[in-house]
């Protein structure tokens, strides 16, 4: 399953109901996409997997502010 590196959001497990109230298991996995993103501070690249909605929000807030909000250290992201 997906999972975003940022904010941990992963997929959702519900069930699909026909009308004649079959049920089956249905998987929504979050939209996640590999990224590269610039550090202007560590004058280097980072490549992560973040959901669209994390894309979103680093390209308003920027990546430092967004990743501290979310209390993850930036040399964590940099292996």
């Amino acid at each position: 399953m997906a999972k975003c590196q940022i904010t941990g959001r992963k997929g959702l497990v519900g069930m699909k109901v026909s009308h004649a109230h079959n049920r089956s298991k249905n998987v929504q996995n979050v939209n996640v996409q590999r990224k590269r993103f610039y550090l202007p501070e560590e004058d280097c690249w980072v490549r992560l997997r973040v959901s669209t909605r994390a894309i979103r929000s680093i390209t308003k807030m920027g990546l430092k502010k967004f990743v501290e909000k979310h209390g993850i250290s930036l040399e964590s992201l940099k292996k």
